[in-house]
């Protein structure tokens, strides 16, 4: 039988790092495959490194159908909920994976409710309660307990995959910052996050620092005779404006210290240029 790697499907899931794929192989090399490759059809569902690695060795393995896909999203959900279960898995992964099943399950029950409603004209008690079965996860605490962790971090999870920076979003999930500073610097500009990732790890925390500083000042400097809506948009333009004008600030310094130091070699080579080799008597 020939097996068909879906690529949509193999990068459905965040794949394994550098490390965690050299210990799978090693693992295949000294005890074979043990798990099967589950196919649905012809087309490879789970097992793809698994798969990879038997075919590059020349080593056996096993296959299993399940025969309860009806549609590929199904397979999304089965994967979902296969990977949720991983030790393996960062918190981040996790959101994203549970917001993700969010989404199939809300176009499932959209469709269920559609079906049920045309099930009560029928008077089709059956189908009623199987449309109106499809499970939710409509609330942030639904979502926090699929992905195992709190509901403030799906919110902010929620934040980095709406407003973040592609940068800033392969920060977080490379480990290079965490959850709560990723979603801090997505409250900037999409340059000036870029600029922070740019810049690599400790200026993204630095950015993060500066936002959260902002915003614990902003309370206290906004004009009281404003308007509640007024006073919130005063309050994300000067965040936005301290910001650019600490980053600018911080950008102007690291180049002020570049130029002393440049001077300072050169001072340093004038002066060794200008002695005379063997003269060490005093100057008087």
């Amino acid at each position: 039988m020939d097996i068909v790697v879906n690529e949509e499907l193999k990068a459905y899931i965040d794949p394994l790092t550098p490390e965690e794929y050299e210990a799978l192989e090693a693992s295949i090399l000294a005890e074979g495959c043990r798990d099967a490759l589950v196919l649905w059809g012809d087309v490879l569902v789970d097992g793809h490194n698994r798969y990879g690695i038997c075919r590059k060795h020349g080593l056996p393995f096993q296959t299993v159908q399940n025969t309860r896909f009806q549609s590929m999203e199904d397979v999304h959900l089965w994967m979902i909920d296969q990977h949720l279960g991983r030790r393996s898995l960062s918190d981040f992964q996790r959101g994203v994976l549970a917001l993700r099943k969010r989404e199939i399950v809300a176009e499932r029950r959209s469709l269920a409710k559609a079906a049920a409603e045309q099930a009560v004209v029928a008077s089709d008690v059956a189908a009623v309660a199987a449309a109106t079965a499809v499970p939710t996860l409509d609330t942030r605490e639904a979502l926090a307990k699929a992905a195992r962790i709190s509901s403030s971090q799906v919110q902010m999870i929620e934040k980095i995959q709406k407003q973040a920076a592609a940068e800033v979003v392969a920060a977080v999930k490379a480990g290079e910052i965490s959850i709560n500073a990723a979603a801090a610097v997505a409250s900037l500009p999409v340059e000036e996050q870029v600029a922070a990732a740019s810049a690599g790890r400790d200026e993204l925390k630095q950015a993060a620092k500066r936002v959260r500083e902002s915003k614990k000042k902003a309370p206290a400097e906004a004009d009281g005779a404003a308007t509640p809506q007024a006073d919130g948009e005063e309050s994300i333009e000067s965040l936005r404006k301290r910001v650019a004008a600490l980053t600018a600030e911080n950008a102007a310094l690291r180049k002020q210290v570049a130029d002393l130091e440049s001077q300072l070699r050169r001072a340093d080579d004038a002066d060794l240029d200008a002695g005379e080799p063997g003269d060490l008597s005093p100057p008087f």
